[in-house]
């Protein structure tokens, strides 16, 4: 099933739209709490806290989103509320794994620089994944006319996106030939979810 109409029929039932928003949140939270754990402790820069910082806001908006469907139906994370919550909890820490594996692999990291070589590529290749996911997420919203809005989310992702590659630029000059072995990895683990989403909402 096309990714618009699948995001088309989860609006379109209230139920499984707050569950998807709720997961969205779930990972946008999980995301920033990656973030703050690759952090070293005294030379972490303003722009990684800055990130962190927006990663959080995006989980608490997209909470806050849920009460224009139904107040407090999804009050936490608890699997019952979230779509697809097998595929959706692992998406993050398997793309995590995979890239620290092969960052170790490749270039040899280890320890501290092997977490912010692995923040810098899985952060780009989710950053790259939401440039993609919450447009066409907006437009369906905006063509069914629904309440729920992710406009300054898309706008931001897209300034976190921007700000990625230019740390990735400073990372190495190479940094493209594995940014591509890991977008791949993300790649796969996107095509699962979508179908556990698609299993979900039938």
């Amino acid at each position: 099933m096309p990714l618009q109409q699948l995001l088309s029929q989860i609006i379109s039932n209230d139920s499984c739209h707050a569950k998807f928003l709720n997961t969205l949140s779930y990972m946008e939270n999980s995301g920033a709490r990656k973030i703050s754990a690759s952090e070293h402790p005294q030379t972490v820069t303003t722009l990684i806290l800055k990130h962190a910082a927006e990663e959080h806001r995006h989980a608490y908006y997209l909470k806050k989103q849920i009460e224009k469907i139904a107040p407090g139906i999804c009050p936490t994370y608890a699997m019952e509320t979230l779509m697809a919550p097998a595929e959706s909890c692992c998406y993050l820490n398997k793309l995590d794994v995979f890239t620290s594996k092969y960052l170790k692999k490749e270039l040899g990291l280890s320890g501290s620089d092997l977490r912010y070589a692995a923040y810098l590529f899985v952060t780009y290749a989710i950053e790259l994944r939401a440039d993609d996911l919450y447009p066409i997420y907006q437009s369906q919203l905006t063509k069914l006319k629904n309440k729920v809005t992710v406009k300054s989310i898309i706008l931001e992702e897209a300034g976190h996106l921007e700000e990625m590659i230019m740390q990735l630029t400073r990372f190495s000059p190479h940094w493209q030939l594995h940014a591509a072995a890991i977008v791949a990895m993300e790649n796969k683990l996107f095509i699962k979810w979508i179908a556990a989403l698609n299993t979900a909402l039938h």
